[in-house]
């Protein structure tokens, strides 16, 4: 009966590492391989590990790479709305939660999504005739292996790879990253960041930094965020294995500019979201003294998702207790209509770039007269902003 143990005889506990590093590695090649390389095209990589992501996917999960990328383009393209594959804000939580794998496999039988969503996917010998012709039997193949080395333990570290992906992919990321967490920008959908440390699923945690800069190779983005992913793509990058096309661009600021020019209208444009979010920080002391003030002080984290979104994207129901509160004050209808009015600066896209920089001109010199130190100090950080 020697056999049952396989070819590897571990401790109990040495079983649970073997599941947990197996699992990693699947979560690393979804990450990397299917998300940032397949599907946003934010890096490439050498055909070594290319290779190697496409052959340990179709071992671990059977996932054929044109059916994942066009499902997750669609999602970008159609996001939160009734052609989104897998919103939970329109199927509900517990739908995506649960039953997430499924919503995939219901979008893979859709000919239309994978001819509009799924070029530029591997069209090789193998992936024709091995990785989608016999997509199923890779995961047979990894049973297979994991018996031989484990024995019956192996039947369980394949049941746990099995279900890795689907839950948690497919489930989690989905799912909650759709429906619960934090918010560095105020976005177009309800991406949230899951927590700020991108371990378990390989990054992908933060969310909502990649649904605001989808082709960026990098996840995190505040100093306290990491993204382990974007290690994994680092290292391969020193050892010549990976290169990255694109991160999300930064913001710096030079304090000795007065004047508005090209380079911080392109700098404004380009970081929007995180200029948005910045008036908010830069203002809060401004709409937390009003708010108290005016005995709403437990509005001011609502205030503050106000002032980073566009007036377009403040649920209906939010509205009417928006206009009321900005009735009451003379001073937060003036924070916050600055804050629309600097919007329009990336929404004005038929203006030349002379009258764009006009029209920040004029803003800038509007906040700067307004008499509110916060939105004068906001205003020279804008005229000294700069892509780093």
């Amino acid at each position: 009966m020697q056999w049952l143990n396989g070819l590897v005889d571990l401790p109990w506990w040495g079983y649970i590492l073997v599941a947990l590093g197996l699992t990693h590695i699947t979560i690393a090649s979804v990450t990397i391989f299917l998300h940032r390389h397949q599907a946003h095209r934010a890096l490439d990589l050498h055909p070594i590990p290319s290779h190697f992501f496409r052959f340990w996917l179709w071992l671990t999960t059977g996932q054929v790479t044109k059916e994942w990328a066009a499902i997750h383009r669609k999602h970008h393209a159609r996001c939160e709305t009734a052609e989104d594959p897998h919103s939970p804000q329109v199927l509900g939580i517990r739908k995506v939660l649960w039953q997430g794998a499924e919503l995939y496999r219901a979008a893979c039988k859709d000919r239309a999504i994978m001819e509009k969503y799924g070029h530029g996917t591997p069209d090789d010998w193998l992936e024709r005739n091995v990785y989608t012709r016999y997509s199923g039997k890779g995961i047979v193949l990894m049973l297979l292996i994991n018996l031989v080395l484990f024995g019956a333990a192996g039947l369980t570290i394949w049941a746990v790879q099995m279900v890795w992906i689907p839950f948690f992919a497919a489930g989690v990321i989905n799912g909650l990253g759709h429906f619960w967490g934090y918010r560095n920008f105020e976005n177009e959908d309800a991406s949230t960041n899951l927590v700020p440390w991108g371990i378990l699923i390989g990054g992908e945690e933060l969310h909502n930094n990649h649904h605001t800069f989808g082709t960026s190779a990098k996840l995190s983005y505040k100093w306290f965020e990491f993204d382990i992913g974007w290690m994994y793509i680092r290292i391969m990058e020193m050892l010549g294995l990976a290169r990255v096309r694109k991160v999300a661009p930064r913001l710096i600021v030079d304090g000795a500019s007065n004047v508005v020019t090209p380079d911080s209208l392109q700098a404004v444009i380009a970081n929007r979201y995180a200029i948005a979010a910045g008036y908010a920080r830069e203002l809060k002391v401004v709409y937390r003294a009003e708010l108290t003030r005016l005995g709403h002080s437990s509005l001011a984290a609502q205030m503050k998702v106000w002032l980073k979104q566009e007036a377009k994207d403040t649920p209906e129901p939010e509205r009417a207790e928006l206009a009321r509160l900005l009735e009451q004050s003379e001073l937060l209808a003036k924070v916050y209509a600055m804050r629309q009015e600097l919007s329009r600066l990336w929404e004005r896209s038929s203006l030349t770039r002379d009258q764009l920089l006009a029209e920040m001109h004029d803003w800038c010199v509007r906040a700067e007269a307004s008499g509110i130190e916060s939105l004068q100090s906001f205003s020279r950080k804008l005229r000294g902003a700069a892509l780093a």
